[in-house]
């Protein structure tokens, strides 16, 4: 692990700060789609057992670089999950209290 860090910082040092902003923006998305195929695999649930999309919507929806959020939580539903989203203040120097936005 310590070699891939290493390469992280060696290409971030290569890049402007907008740069690296929008590369992890890039990552950040694609996690999440990684994550939810997971999520829904631990389920034990194929992309075709989600009765509110078809299986090409599934395909397409766990690839999606974005999406709103009333889809994510119809997704979750299908899958028998929920969702919780919490705050929390940025650029504070402990750990803040994490308060809850939305539980459905």
């Amino acid at each position: 692990m310590a070699i891939v860090k290493n390469a992280v910082k060696a290409m971030e040092n290569m890049m402007s700060a907008d740069g690296i902003r929008r590369a992890r923006l890039v990552a950040d998305r694609e996690i999440l789609a990684i994550q939810l195929a997971k999520l829904r695999e631990r389920q034990g649930v194929k992309q075709s057992d989600i009765k509110a999309f078809t299986q090409t919507a599934v395909s397409k929806l766990e690839r999606r670089k974005d999406m709103k959020l009333s889809t994510l939580i119809e997704y979750l539903h299908g899958i028998g999950m929920g969702l919780e989203i919490s705050v929390y203040r940025k650029g504070a120097k402990r750990a803040g209290k994490k308060e809850t936005l939305l539980r459905v």
